[in-house]
């Protein structure tokens, strides 16, 4: 990635076909596909939340998040219709393209996004882990809620949880030391 000019900027209108061919990359055959009519619903609903991950101008990863309440989730099924009014930001959906795994890029992702929760004065960040990784989300500060019930359209094993932005924000600065 040396010498490739890398950047975490919001989301354009022009991005999201990008954004919604690494979403069907990354979840081809199984049915958390939304589309990009409902990627584009969630990223309106919160713009200043969601980002892209620009490599030298291609598209090469990204995240949506936005305001939800606490133990609610995204319906899969449909595009976001509702702005909630809440101090918990729902972390919906981050992914970084095949190719790039493994190099940090999806933390980096994480980090940009817990500093803007701050900012923005969130005082959670939820999300449903999916496809086994409670684990890397546990790390990473996040504890389950397994009394929250999340529908089979998230996949099997699928679990709510959540992290308080300042315990999140505390974890990082001691990987980063």
């Amino acid at each position: 990635m040396t010498g490739h000019p890398l950047r975490i900027r919001t989301v354009a209108d022009a991005d999201w076909p990008q954004v919604a061919a690494l979403e069907a990359d990354a979840y081809a055959g199984s049915s958390l596909t939304e589309g990009q009519a409902a990627l584009e619903s969630r990223g309106r609903i919160s713009p200043g939340t969601c980002f892209v991950l620009d490599l030298d101008g291609r598209i090469a990863g990204y995240v949506l998040a936005l305001p939800y309440p606490m133990f609610r989730y995204p319906d899969l099924s449909r595009p976001e219709e509702l702005t909630f009014h809440t101090r918990n930001l729902h972390l919906h959906d981050i992914v970084v393209a095949g190719p790039l795994r493994g190099r940090g890029l999806g933390l980096r992702l994480l980090r940009h996004l817990t500093e803007v929760a701050a900012t923005r004065r969130y005082e959670r960040i939820s999300l449903v882990a999916i496809d086994g990784m409670e684990g890397f989300w546990r790390a990473h500060g996040y504890r389950p809620h397994p009394e929250v019930h999340v529908p089979p359209g998230y996949g099997t094993n699928a679990v709510y949880m959540s992290t308080g932005v300042h315990a999140s924000r505390a974890l990082e600065g001691e990987e980063a030391g």
